[in-house]
């Protein structure tokens, strides 16, 4: 018999789409503003596609998890053998998870899988130290914002393959950082990410998203300066809508062509000027919607992880995507962020907009002043 815990953090990701930055003590205002849950619809979809492609090793485990929000409300009717050992109210917090996660030892789980982001993760990592259990294996499904932690699969359906083979006994456990970024210096604009402890997961290249670099090279502000001066003279016009992504090397490219952008937002440009600035998912529809010319969609991906789209941006929604259209987005990637690149990964949320990239198969990303390359795109 193997014994598993489940755990839903329904809180995580409500603000993504918000343009909220995380959900940290956001949740009551990501709710007012009509944000809808994520985190449990994920699990669900984790779970589902356990049952389709494990039906012959699911009879051997008993699941144990809680009652509501936390559990039993995510739980699709293929599961059996489901033991109810917490029950949670209508607002969960981090001693919910707490007190889930020493119910969980005391029934001696084997494993323990979780959907949540980085600060789930850091609540879950400090109750199995202070349990006593701080080597019991995790699998994150990742449904926050924002994912530094090496022990996050990089889907729901990824996070079921996992778990399907770990079941079957093709991996091995391996240690991973846990990572989580500060959200209020985040809102600020700051971009300070703490390494909190090590935790263990199942060890899968494939499927597991890793952990995600912070890229930093000397010597790249001429390729900095060419990729800007590409982006001038072939996308600055009247009539051009540019949908500017996060991160570092956006906004110093922005700041060369005299744009003063959000680092940790979206952003527009129309010709020389910003007409929008961090803008959540309706707000971005609504300007594609009023717009008559071209558009182009500027990222950026996450050193070491790859992420293009799924990552830090959940305002770019699969409703956002399907407007811009896939053949309209540009990936910009320094020469030290290409040196931590396999792949272009792209998790929208939406399977049909994900086929649409998987399609596509390759996405062109510029790597300096008219240099561009072709990256392999991988929808997990």
């Amino acid at each position: 018999m193997v014994r598993l815990g489940l755990l839903v953090n329904p809180d995580a990701g409500l603000g993504g789409r918000l343009g909220l930055k995380g959900s940290d003590g956001q949740a009551e205002i990501a709710r007012s503003r009509g944000a809808q849950d994520r985190s449990g619809p994920r699990m669900r979809a984790m779970l589902n596609h356990l049952v389709e492609i494990s039906k012959d090793n699911l009879d051997g485990i008993q699941w144990y998890l809680s009652e509501g929000r936390m559990g039993t409300d995510w739980v699709p009717s293929g599961l059996s053998s489901v033991e109810i050992i917490h029950s949670s109210s209508s607002s969960t917090d981090a001693d919910d998870t707490s007190r889930l996660v020493r119910s969980m030892v005391e029934s001696e789980i084997d494993l323990l899988i979780y959907a949540g982001g980085d600060g789930t993760t850091r609540d879950v990592v400090a109750a199995l130290s202070e349990y006593g259990m701080p080597e019991l294996p995790i699998i994150g499904v990742p449904t926050g914002v924002k994912m530094h932690s090496g022990c996050f699969a990089s889907s729901p359906k990824a996070a079921a393959e996992v778990l399907s083979a770990w079941l079957r006994g093709d991996l091995l456990l391996s240690s991973t950082e846990v990572l989580d970024l500060d959200e209020d210096l985040y809102r600020e604009g700051k971009w300070v990410v703490r390494l909190y402890a090590e935790a263990i997961t199942p060890a899968s290249p494939r499927w597991m998203q890793g952990s995600k670099m912070r890229v930093e090279a000397s010597g790249e502000e001429e390729v900095i300066q060419g990729l800007a001066e590409h982006v001038r003279e072939t996308l600055v016009r009247e009539g051009m809508m540019i949908i500017w992504g996060s991160g570092g090397t956006l906004r110093t490219i922005g700041e060369i062509l005299g744009f003063e952008l959000n680092t940790l937002g979206i952003d527009i440009t129309m010709g020389d000027k910003i007409v929008a600035s961090d803008l959540n998912e309706k707000e971005i529809l609504s300007a594609l919607e009023s717009h008559q010319g071209d558009v182009t969609l500027l990222l950026s991906p996450m050193g070491g992880q790859g992420f293009l789209i799924g990552r830090g941006n959940l305002q770019l929604s699969p409703d956002v995507l399907r407007v811009i259209g896939v053949e309209r987005v540009l990936g910009i990637v320094t020469p030290a962020k290409m040196l931590t690149l396999r792949r272009l990964r792209i998790e929208t949320g939406d399977q049909e907009m994900d086929e649409k990239f998987s399609e596509k198969k390759y996405l062109k990303v510029l790597q300096g002043y008219r240099t561009t390359r072709i990256l392999r795109v991988s929808v997990d």
